[in-house]
């Protein structure tokens, strides 16, 4: 789970939100309500998300991956494709 800080809370309590990202909790840092960073543990206790960052450099998602993959427009593949036939497969087996 993500918990939100501000900046300004994070400056004046900045040993107490680094207490709680040690105990593995992530932050995510705004600024006038926008998301400007996030902390996230490092070390042997880490998330998959964590390791993925430090090692590969991937980011770390900001939303559910299902909102994520909604909002994408779908497509219908073109007619006699093998992804339209799987496709029209799939609607008639539910």
């Amino acid at each position: 789970m993500n918990s939100e800080v501000g900046i300004w809370e994070l400056r004046h309590n900045l040993s107490k939100h680094l207490a709680r990202v040690k105990q593995g909790e992530s932050l995510v840092v705004t600024e006038r309500g926008d998301e400007v960073a996030r902390l996230i543990p490092s070390g042997p206790k880490v998330d998959a998300y964590a390791r993925l960052t430090s090692r590969f450099g991937a980011s770390v998602p900001v939303a559910d991956i299902d909102a994520v993959v909604n909002a994408f427009k779908h497509e219908p593949s073109p007619s006699g494709t093998a992804d339209r036939l799987l496709a029209e497969a799939r609607r008639k087996r539910v």
